[in-house]
């Protein structure tokens, strides 16, 4: 039963995933809907579309920089004040954000800054997943290390859910011309004021008893990125490979289709908002539920590839769902995001257990933050430039192909066995 404390941890592990991913998809959200003409106009919309995706590409690639940053304090002086220094870097960089020129009034300056200032982003979410999901797990209970684990996951259709609630109510209230204009800087000024609160929580909390225990046993690593790449490289590489499915899925079911349903497809975009905004509530379901069968039933990487299976088999249906009707499309979405909570919600404590203690807090946020490079960071691209190139279906093959990817890896790679907190439930 969770005590005070427990439901602190857990609070501030949700809460502040949550304030996280929304920071970082309303960014995908904006360059789906506006960015591309704000920033990339002197192009064809369809490359200034792909322009647009580009930037969304830039931090995913900052990602792993800020996962060896953060992961290397983290490992070194302690879980709770590396948190509150991700938190920090990505609130300041999402605000800033809100006060950008456009491209029509500081010319190339614009999109440079905008880039910038997504990488920011970014480095600071590089810290973030990693730290977030240590917090839950190591101050898991016995046979509740995946649920607990699933608490900074659940953070990801939180964060979805008010971003894509905000941009929705803004797209109802506002004309197109006044949300081109200054209405989609709001999601990003209120990013302010959730900072706040996400600061306030993570400052109340202690240290990790795993991380205290791991310090009384030995002395930190001088450096937790080299001993990683020396002593643990085989469940670094497994590790990434395996959660390259979660990414690929959501950014497919995100980013790309919402710009692919509103400009291709004629979907409007308070419809399309809607309906993900629907469908996302499918993905907290298949999170928990993968979480819960992960403790009581199976265990983390059965259930990763059970959701592997699933996603693989949805590739094949997203051009004739898209495609038919509004309703299909919905199904669709639906479909892919529960699957995708089957391939994401173990990762909080799969990822985690593949470490020790000493390098755990960079192991698992490289893993997560390369797995993000690989699976979405150029999902978005590819995904329109497939469609450009021969229509949907290649996108759905994409899909399965990436999803494969992480099946193979998960079959392959074993838990640590000499893990000294068990992974699997009771």
């Amino acid at each position: 039963m969770q005590g005070p404390s427990d439901r602190r941890v857990l609070t501030a592990s949700f809460v502040g995933t949550a304030i996280e991913f929304y920071d970082f998809y309303i960014y995908a959200t904006a360059a789906s809907l506006v960015f591309g003409a704000l920033f990339f106009p002197e192009v064809e919309p369809g490359l200034a579309q792909m322009a647009s995706f580009a930037t969304l590409a830039v931090a995913f690639f900052a990602r792993p920089v800020g996962a060896a940053f953060f992961g290397h304090f983290g490992d070194r002086i302690g879980r709770k004040s590396t948190l509150v220094a991700s938190l920090l870097t990505m609130g300041i960089s999402t605000t800033l954000v809100a006060v950008l020129p456009t491209y029509e009034q500081a010319g190339w300056i614009a999109p440079l800054a905008l880039s910038l200032l997504r990488f920011g982003q970014g480095f600071g979410l590089g810290g973030e997943w990693g730290g977030a999901a240590l917090l839950a797990v190591e101050n898991a209970p016995p046979g509740w290390r995946a649920r607990y684990g699933s608490a900074p996951q659940m953070g990801a259709p939180a964060g979805f859910i008010a971003a894509n609630g905000l941009f929705l109510i803004l797209g109802v209230a506002l004309t197109p011309e006044q949300f081109r204009d200054w209405g989609w800087r709001l999601p990003f000024a209120i990013s302010a004021l959730l900072v706040a609160v996400g600061l306030y929580i993570r400052l109340k909390l202690t240290e990790t008893p795993e991380f205290a225990q791991s310090l009384k046993e030995a002395p930190p690593p001088k450096v937790p990125l080299a001993e990683l790449l020396s002593n643990h490289w085989r469940m670094l590489v497994g590790g990434t490979v395996g959660a390259i499915a979660c990414f690929a899925t959501y950014y497919v079911g995100t980013a790309f289709l919402l710009g692919y349903g509103t400009k291709t497809l004629g979907y409007s975009m308070q419809a399309f908002l809607g309906i993900q905004l629907v469908a996302i509530l499918f993905m907290a379901v298949g999170i928990y539920s993968a979480a819960w069968l992960a403790d009581r039933h199976f265990d983390e990487r059965r259930v990763l590839a059970g959701g592997c299976v699933a996603t693989i088999l949805l590739g094949f249906t997203i051009a004739p769902l898209m495609q038919a009707s509004l309703f299909g499309a919905f199904l669709f979405l639906s479909l892919a995001l529960l699957a995708m909570g089957f391939v994401y919600g173990p990762l909080g404590a799969w990822l985690p257990g593949l470490f020790p203690p000493r390098v755990r807090y960079t192991g698992a946020s490289m893993t997560f933050n390369i797995a993000g490079v690989l699976g979405g960071g150029l999902t978005p691209l590819i995904s329109q430039w497939l469609t450009l190139h021969g229509g949907l279906a290649l996108v759905g093959l994409y899909l399965s192909a990436a999803t494969a990817l992480s099946l193979v890896a998960l079959l392959l790679l074993r838990q640590r066995p000499t893990d000294p907190v068990p992974l699997e439930g009771v």
